[in-house]
């Protein structure tokens, strides 16, 4: 097989498991497992997988900018923030994080709703002016324009000095063993200062997010408690989360 036949075949096997186990190629094909490591870093250097330990997953469709993000499954995202919106309860200190998801949460917190809401995104933070009782806390730093949200130095010394009930986390690749990742190393850094602020981690992951992965891991999935998903979710997914012991949402059930 010419390498071009085995690395098109290697995506076909991507598309139709959800997963590249480099080992079990190896034996599959006959070639060596370096022979199978090499087509899948070129294979990565296409943008086509992403490689993880052991193999590859599906690269996110999640890393587009946030104005290319608000017309991908829009009504996973609505539906999602509606769930979640209904786990903020009054007198909370919650963070939100960045995205077109928790846009569409904040836009879906009840309008009597007393809480405080702080977060690191002026697109949340500009949302939430429609709601009187939630008192709105900005956290600074330097705007990283493609996901719309500030990072850097500033910005960790301002979550340092919040301690929240719950932090709503948006990812681009959830996966039970690649965990939760994103696509930028800065803002996969911000996320895991949120996480360790908050008294526990709710995320909000819509269908193209699911058993995919992207270069930087914020966290294993088990230091969440929480997740959002969209009611079609696969069951085998939704096992394996609870499995793990987190309490699952699913979206838009009836």
């Amino acid at each position: 097989m010419l390498t071009r036949q085995r690395q098109q075949h290697l995506l076909a096997v991507l598309k139709r498991d959800g997963r590249l186990v480099a080992k079990d190629l190896s034996a599959e094909l006959a070639v060596s497992e370096d022979t199978i490591r090499r087509d899948l870093r070129e294979l990565a250097a296409e943008g086509l997988l992403q490689r993880v330990h052991g193999g590859a997953l599906p690269v996110s469709a999640a890393l587009a900018d946030f104005a290319a993000r608000q017309s991908v499954v829009p009504g996973d995202k609505a539906a999602i923030g509606r769930a979640a919106a209904r786990l903020v309860k009054p007198g909370q200190v919650v963070f939100i994080d960045g995205g077109t998801t928790a846009v569409q949460l904040a836009r879906a917190l009840a309008p009597d709703l007393r809480a405080t809401v702080v977060t690191h995104s002026p697109s949340v933070a500009i949302e939430l002016v429609a709601h009187p009782g939630v008192e709105v806390v900005m956290i600074g730093g330097r705007l990283f324009r493609h996901s719309v949200v500030n990072v850097g130095s500033v910005a960790m010394e301002g979550i340092a000095r919040v301690h929240a009930d719950t932090f709503f986390l948006g990812v681009t690749g959830v996966d039970v063993r690649a965990g939760l990742s994103t696509g930028d190393a800065e803002e996969a850094g911000i996320k895991r200062a949120l996480m360790a602020a908050s008294a526990e981690t709710v995320v909000l992951a819509s269908s193209e997010k699911l058993g995919v992965a992207s270069a930087h891991v914020v966290a294993p999935l088990a230091e969440a408690s929480t997740l959002v998903v969209p009611a079609a979710a696969p069951k085998a997914m939704v096992a394996a989360w609870r499995k793990l012991g987190l309490d699952v949402v699913l979206a838009g059930a009836a």
